[in-house]
């Protein structure tokens, strides 16, 4: 037996060389194995666990492996969400059959992630597809913003996280990705299409299987990734230009930006005066100021709100619960300290007394089901349904009482890899899970 590991870390070499590689994946022992993947791939994978690790193992070709290992690498160094390799492990031999094994590419489970078939275990509609489809489209813009073309654009090949009400989406797959300088119109275009062939094809896919109604047009929902796609593009990239008050109309275009959870680095702003002129081109005899606004795409980056959260509590959180947490932060303050305390002092009070108290009601058995700052937005939620249909004031630890006793319970426990088979999701899909409140802000999620 003979095998050559290229490991990310040391910290992972001592599980990587305890486990069977001298056997093909297909063979390897029930008890490493921590689920059987869910979907379609052209390859072996297994999802692992072992000394405390999840891992996704996949047999691929070397040099496929070498290049999706190191590009996943540079993308994690430029700060995009994707998974995180861990190592290749090439001239594996089975010795009992004195023959070659494919190599194997190790990436790290991401924890708390869904991919898009366990989003749909529970039968949901067109609201659902949205989210998902925009959150692809999100990724899809940072990553051409960097030169990055990615070849099989899928919902298959993405992670999703919860992210507040929305998802955050985190790329798996990187075989066919590459890096060009510059990225050509011709190839960003390329991707959106398969983008959109693949996106209808997967909720077909979904719809045979009972998990989206029959009456749902999946054509039209996977032609939304065109739609969504350029407009998210123009937005970042196109040169503004606005007439006379400008200021208003360039801040609004930048928080629609920062919405998205991308940052903006060097604006530029160019000012002249043109003559006025009427609906039918004649002049007015008066002056108007035009302004145009460039932003470079090269400067932009993502996760502004979590960089902020992040700065003033050490909180690591998905962009758009941190601007969740942000909010409340600032009604916090208001109602607290009428805007006289720095920023900071009140991040951590509010750290200290509002947010960590909460979250450490959680009880441990429920503690694998969401993300912490997950479970706090839905308790802010929860607490707004129950005093909506009570018509009172309702204190947060009597919200997070009742949401940790009627809500979370039911949930599934996110932070693990996925067991569920095709058995579970048609059970689920026919209406064997406990009914849910449609009212309830969370229990269409």
């Amino acid at each position: 037996m003979s095998e050559k590991m290229s490991v990310q870390s040391p910290a992972y070499a001592e599980v990587l060389l305890s486990l069977p590689w001298a056997l093909p994946l297909e063979d390897w022992p029930d008890e490493l194995l921590a689920a059987y993947p869910r979907g379609i791939s052209r390859h072996t994978v297994r999802l692992i666990s072992a000394g405390g690790m999840a891992l996704a193992i996949k047999e691929i070709g070397e040099s496929v492996a070498y290049h999706e290992y190191r590009t996943l690498k540079k993308l994690r160094d430029l700060d995009v969400p994707c998974v995180k390799p861990v190592a290749v492990i090439a001239h594996r031999t089975d010795d009992a059959r004195d023959e070659e094994l494919a190599p194997c590419l190790v990436t790290e489970h991401l924890e708390f992630s869904l991919p898009y078939r366990d989003v749909f275990s529970r039968a949901l509609g067109p609201e659902t597809v949205n989210k998902l489809i925009r959150a692809l489209a999100v990724l899809l813009v940072r990553l051409h913003l960097l030169n990055f073309y990615w070849g099989d654009v899928s919902l298959s090949n993405t992670l999703f996280r919860r992210d507040a009400d929305e998802f955050s989406a985190y790329l798996v797959d990187a075989e066919t990705g590459e890096f060009h300088e510059p990225l050509s119109k011709g190839r960003r275009l390329y991707d959106v299409e398969v983008a959109r062939v693949n996106i209808i094809g997967e909720l077909m896919d979904l719809q045979a299987g009972g998990l989206i109604d029959t009456d749902v047009d999946v054509i039209s929902l996977g032609n939304a990734v065109d739609e969504i796609y350029h407009e998210l593009w123009g937005l970042m990239t196109e040169e503004l230009v606005v007439e006379g008050d400008a200021f208003g109309q360039i801040a609004e275009h930048i928080e629609k930006i920062q919405a998205l959870g991308f940052d903006i680095g060097e604006t530029e702003i160019s000012h002249e005066t043109r003559q006025a002129r009427d609906d039918e081109g004649n002049p007015t005899g008066n002056n108007v100021d035009i302004y145009r606004v460039s932003i470079e795409p090269a400067v932009f980056s993502t996760g502004f709100h979590r960089r902020k959260l992040k700065q003033l509590t050490g909180l690591d959180v998905q962009d758009r619960q941190a601007q969740r947490l942000l909010g409340e932060m600032e009604v916090y303050r208001a109602l607290h300290y009428d805007g006289e305390m720095s920023s900071e002092d009140v991040a951590l009070d509010w750290l200290v007394n509002r947010y960590e108290p909460v979250v450490a009601l959680t009880p441990p058995a429920l503690r694998a089901k969401l993300e912490p700052a997950q479970v706090f937005h839905e308790i802010l939620d929860h607490r707004w349904f129950i005093s909506e249909n009570e018509a009172r004031y309702v204190r947060l630890d009597e919200a997070a009482e009742s949401y940790f006793r009627t809500i979370l319970p039911d949930r599934p426990d996110e932070a693990r890899i996925y067991t569920a088979d095709s058995h579970d999701i048609s059970e689920t899909a026919n209406g064997s899970e406990k009914p849910l409140d449609p009212t309830h802000p969370h229990n269409n999620d």
